[in-house]
């Protein structure tokens, strides 16, 4: 790389090269990042031992406020904090010797271990959420309205971005309940908005079998244990075309590049498989989706199939 002078702002030190302008800047988000865990940890109480002065860690909290009403299985409790199998075990006991839950076989699966407040958990969990209010309460009275204003208002972005950076995005059995709740969802969406409705068996296919390996695949994002949105590939070896098919996002994520994720992820699923062009198309009702693909590289092009909900149809190069 040919090295040059990049002037910092603020007469600091110039950097020597690109590269060394974007490792110092990577190095001064992070400590951005630090200061403020640390500032949030510190304010909230996140390391007291006595959390909102009960005889719990906030983390045996924030397990007793995540499980519902009507119980929780423990995979998804495991899965949606990000506790390891071992751990959550403990905390579920210490739970149980306390008297605030119960953890038993799901009388529907026995295979399901699933864990309910008892009615003196759900006192404690009241007692818990009228201390946190009062937590949230202390934060909010020093400041003017302007600030506090400001405050929710970078907190729900903060709480957006931070579910944002959760999102995993994984190849997934079509038949899989979170897969299914994904293509149930699309399947609603769709048929809310277009003007004619929607109906799977009068559009082109995209079975099961056509988005399993090798025949296609399937990517699901999810995080905090809620499946978010999915996105799939018809492949064709011979002509070496990839269709998209059932590109979907939970409306709770839109706007933060979901979208954009998992169709670049379905790029590089289709290029790993030696596909040449990747094909797709869309209804006129969805300009969102239009928009999506044409700052995604691709083009709009002749009609190539018989799909009768579209109205655009769209071609990405992937060997450029």
């Amino acid at each position: 790389m040919q090295r040059r002078s990049i002037a910092r702002e603020g007469g600091g030190p110039a950097f020597t090269d690109f590269s060394d302008y974007c490792q110092r800047m990577e190095r001064e988000q992070i400590d951005v990042v630090r200061r403020f865990n640390r500032a949030v940890t510190q304010r909230v109480g996140a390391l007291d031992d006595e959390y909102l002065s009960r005889d719990r860690s906030l983390g045996l909290s924030r397990l007793l406020w995540e499980i519902e009403p009507d119980g929780s299985e423990v995979r998804v409790l495991r899965s949606r904090l990000g506790l390891d199998s071992g751990y959550l075990s403990r905390q579920l006991r210490r739970l149980e010797s306390d008297g605030l839950v119960t953890t038993d076989p799901d009388p529907d699966d026995g295979r399901v271990r699933k864990v309910r407040l008892t009615k003196t958990g759900v006192a404690e969990r009241a007692v818990l959420d009228r201390a946190s209010d009062g937590l949230a309460e202390s934060i909010l009275d020093p400041l003017t309205d302007s600030q506090r204003g400001r405050l929710v208002a970078a907190m729900t972005e903060v709480g957006l971005l931070l579910l944002a950076s959760q999102v995993r995005i994984e190849i997934t059995d079509p038949r899989d309940p979170d897969a299914r709740y994904c293509l149930r969802s699309y399947f609603e969406e769709l048929g809310r908005r277009f003007d004619t409705g929607f109906d799977p068996a009068r559009s082109l296919s995209a079975s099961d079998e056509e988005m399993t390996l090798p025949d296609g695949l399937l990517l699901v994002a999810s995080a905090q244990g809620s499946p978010m949105g999915c996105g799939a590939l018809k492949l064709d070896p011979k002509t070496r075309i990839a269709e998209v098919k059932r590109m979907w996002a939970s409306p709770d994520v839109r706007g933060l590049g979901l979208g954009r994720r998992i169709l670049e992820r379905l790029a590089d699923e289709a290029i790993i498989r030696g596909m040449k062009t990747l094909r797709l198309e869309t209804n006129r009702t969805l300009a969102e989706a239009r928009g999506l693909y044409e700052t995604a590289g691709f083009v709009e092009v002749e009609a190539f199939n018989t799909e009768q909900y579209a109205h655009h149809w769209f071609e990405r190069n992937l060997e450029r």
